[in-house]
């Protein structure tokens, strides 16, 4: 006979468990899921960090990333950048308290959302050699002071230790003892995140010192700081009956209709009319803490009927065409460019993002495979961070791989092409906790097309003018053989002197030819570097 447990026995092993000890046990979650990755995912969260503490504060960023063998898949890793820091009595919560932050909060683009990153990267220490993270910072009012920090994951509390005073720069210098990772230079190792994340972020410039002790220097293209995005209200088509619910019992106004003109955008008095036909009078009269299931449930249906202006879309901050030129010549250096910055667009029902694109031909563009051969490579970006992993499900990956590309003349697999593209949004539909890899939402993946499709366009004119080039000039050279036997013919026939035949015959072709010999048979790459017209045809698909 099966043994059976009463209820007070099962339950005798119930047991609440922190945030953090949750993370411990399942790493890969957080982008820890192996060697390479891992080393990546540390330096990723650090740098992510230090360029939005920068460009918040409105300092231009330099950052020194040092990686630096221990044993064995065990490495140290050391950053430092000239931020604004951290106030000694916040370093804790910060650097080792899982879900607290500066971000999560806020309704506008940033790196990092979750209050997760620099935290992981102190618990990840932590279960991988046992080690706390060491801290040095300052505000840059003679505040400097060092410390270390480790998580209580039992309760996801921090614990710092050894506060001293220190004479530091203003900034933040965080190092730590990571375990289960390995250093590789590969397309999916640190080397290459940097190249990318300044490829991404030209305002930065980047440090970065290898196991081998080869300092790397990946200059600052331009001094232009980002626009900040402002935090903005919520769109009434972004948000659910929960989110209404939510902001309902926070709410301090007396009514419903009060409370969603001060906690919604776009929510006028003239949209409050609309909504009252809809939902009645007597529901946008009462307390908004009043508010139950059903009623919520109604506006947001009601939200639907209604017509809205577009999301604010200030609270985006994209890179700039002109900032993804200069930093595709300082990276790339490519033969020819054409970069594409869409108008914002909006997800999710009213969740708005951008979408920039380019292609980079020749150059450093592209990947080469073996000497003197060369494949296309796709350069993915969410909010200006490099997404190096998980690409196959990836919306960007997705959109470029259904493009026919020999339409444009372009060949992925044999040309030295880099399809360049980043999108922007106050909410990336991340398809995972690690932040890899972007969701395949429909109206996302249409504007990377139309994006790609008119770069491939403007990328197109620019190989068609270049072929045109080679097969006038094969054309020349092979006039050019025959001027001196025509010449000599022709002086056998006239009496004429043989050089001034040739000469005047030399002259006659390369006039002809005058294009050629000056290079302007195409647009030239100032002409092609300008963003191109926006265009919703599909033309070329």
């Amino acid at each position: 006979m099966t043994e059976t447990n009463s209820a007070s026995v099962i339950f005798k092993e119930f047991k609440e468990h922190s945030i953090a000890e949750f993370f411990k046990k399942n790493k890969q979650m957080l982008g820890y899921s192996g060697l390479v990755h891992s080393l990546v995912t540390v330096v990723h969260e650090y740098v992510t960090n230090s360029l939005d503490a920068c460009e918040e504060a409105g300092i231009l960023p330099d950052i020194s990333v040092e990686v630096r063998p221990v044993e064995e898949d065990r490495y140290l890793v050391r950053v430092r950048d000239n931020g604004p820091g951290i106030p000694k009595k916040f370093v804790g919560k910060a650097l080792a308290t899982i879900l607290a932050g500066t971000k999560f909060h806020r309704y506008m683009q940033q790196r990092g959302q979750q209050g997760i990153g620099a935290a992981g990267c102190t618990m990840f220490s932590q279960i991988t050699t046992g080690k706390p993270v060491i801290v040095r910072s300052s505000t840059g009012d003679d505040d400097g002071y060092s410390c270390k920090v480790y998580i209580d994951t039992m309760t996801n509390k921090p614990v710092v230790t050894e506060v001293a005073n220190a004479e530091v720069p203003r900034g933040l210098e965080v190092q730590g003892e990571f375990g289960s990772v390995k250093y590789e230079n590969s397309d999916h190792g640190v080397y290459e995140y940097l190249k990318r994340t300044a490829l991404a972020n030209p305002h930065a410039q980047i440090e970065f010192i290898d196991p081998n002790g080869k300092t790397n220097l990946l200059m600052r293209a331009t001094d232009i700081i980002p626009k900040r995005p402002v935090p903005v209200k919520p769109h009434p088509l972004g948000v659910s009956v929960n989110d209404i619910l939510e902001l309902a019992q926070i709410s301090e106004s007396r009514k419903v209709s009060a409370f969603l003109m001060e906690s919604l955008s776009r929510v006028s008095q003239g949209k409050i009319d609309e909504i009252r036909k809809i939902v009645g009078a007597e529901a946008l009269e009462m307390a908004p803490r009043l508010l139950k299931w059903d009623d919520a449930k109604a506006l947001v249906k009601a939200f639907k009927a209604i017509k809205w202006i577009a999301p604010d879309s200030s609270s985006i901050s994209a890179i700039g065409e002109q900032q993804v030129k200069t930093a595709l010549k300082n990276i790339l250096n490519p033969e020819y460019m054409y970069v594409v910055e869409r108008k914002p667009g909006i997800f999710a029902g009213g969740v708005p993002f951008v979408v920039e694109a380019a292609l980079a031909y020749g150059g450093n563009s592209g990947k080469k495979v073996a000497e003197d051969a060369y494949e296309g490579n796709i350069l993915r970006f969410a909010n200006r961070v490099p997404l190096l992993f998980d690409s196959g499900g990836c919306a960007i990956t997705v959109a470029a791989r259904s493009i026919q590309w020999k339409r444009y003349g372009i060949d992925l697999d044999t040309q030295p092409v880099s399809v360049f593209v980043n999108v922007s949004s106050v909410h990336i539909p991340y398809s995972g906790v690690g932040k890899e890899s972007i969701a395949q939402e429909d109206e996302i993946i249409e504007e990377i097309k139309l994006a790609l499709m008119d770069a491939g366009r403007g990328i197109q004119r620019y190989i068609r003018g270049k072929e045109r080039i080679g097969t006038e000039a094969g054309k020349y050279k092979t006039i050019m053989r025959y001027t001196k036997q025509l010449s000599k013919d022709v002086s056998a026939l006239t009496g004429e002197d043989q050089g001034k035949i040739e000469s005047e015959l030399a002259a006659l072709v390369s006039s002809h030819y005058k294009d050629i010999l000056n290079d302007k048979g195409s647009e030239t790459p100032e002409e092609g570097e300008a963003a191109g017209a926006q265009d919703d045809s599909g033309e070329g698909q």
